[in-house]
């Protein structure tokens, strides 16, 4: 009802039902059948009350009368802290708040093992699948930072899993990779990624990117420093990197207009609607830009 107080007589009157008959029923629930009642009477009295519970629960509800537990947390945590003993807590490594993927970086595949519990420990299957979910919860966790890129990542992640299952490469040999795989996803880029793309996270994304829709006929990054004499990849990305520095309007994350101006500045250069749409996601993401 619109006006609850003017029906508080009759609220108050069923809550008192509900409990009499709660408190009875609980009196008497484990020995109903030597009390005289039938297994159907029986059946009959659970539901009149799981009717009368229910109906009280609407009416609860209805009148804000619900109890939020919110505001009695850090008095339940105080009660759990100061009265609830449990064992002092056991150091299992010496790396502290570290992540796995950190110890893998700082202090080698060796120590990220000797920081897991003992049963995990003793068995390589789990270490495995331990280091793996890692590794792949960084891909998840930084994927829309640059797509191309943690695709890629999470691709090898998948072969190396499926050459150790298939026992085409050692335990040894997993871990070797597993621990390069690792670094490179912690750094955000590949060992073999060229020098003018190690200077900046928001052009590398870009040239990710757009190497991985080969738009310009150059798949990938060639190895080492060096690059060709030409390449159309690098041209695009350093194009884009320069026309969104220097011609993006201040606070357009968020502002249509504004990032419609951010997405001609980006069609200027591709000439493809798609892939706008793509560099796009991945830019508004980047602080830098």
């Amino acid at each position: 009802p619109d006006d609850l107080a003017q029906h508080e007589p009759q609220r108050v009157a069923l809550y008192k039902a509900v409990a009499a008959l709660v408190r009875a029923y609980a009196s008497i629930s484990d020995n109903l059948s030597e009390a005289g009642y039938s297994p159907a009477q029986t059946k009959a009295i659970e539901q009149e009350l799981s009717d009368a519970v229910a109906l009280r629960e609407v009416i609860r509800q209805a009148s804000g009368e619900t109890l939020d537990l919110k505001a009695y947390e850090a008095d339940m945590r105080h009660l759990i802290d100061t009265y609830i003993r449990a064992e002092e807590a056991r150091m299992i490594s010496d790396f502290a708040d570290m992540g796995l993927l950190d110890v893998i970086v700082k202090s080698g595949i060796a120590a990220a093992i000797a920081s897991v519990p003992q049963g995990v420990q003793s068995d390589r299957g789990a270490v495995a699948e331990t280091i793996a979910n890692n590794v792949r919860r960084k891909i998840l966790r930084e994927h829309l930072h640059d797509p191309a890129f943690y695709e890629k990542m999470s691709m090898l992640l998948s072969e190396v899993l499926a050459d150790l299952k298939a026992k085409r490469i050692d335990y040894k040999e997993f871990l070797k990779r597993v621990a390069t795989l690792a670094g490179q996803v912690h750094a955000g880029l590949a060992d073999d990624t060229p020098e003018p793309l190690r200077r900046s996270p928001g052009l590398r994304a870009i040239y990710n990117t757009l190497a991985a829709a080969s738009v310009t006929g150059v798949a990938e990054c060639p190895p080492g420093d060096g690059w060709p004499e030409a390449n159309p990849t690098l041209d695009h990305a350093q194009r884009i990197d320069a026309s969104i520095r220097g011609g993006a309007p201040n606070g357009w994350r968020g502002f249509l207009p504004k990032e419609q101006e951010v997405k001609r500045l980006i069609y200027e250069v591709v000439q493809d609607t798609a892939l706008v749409e793509r560099l796009f996601d991945v830019i508004k993401v980047k602080a830098e830009y």
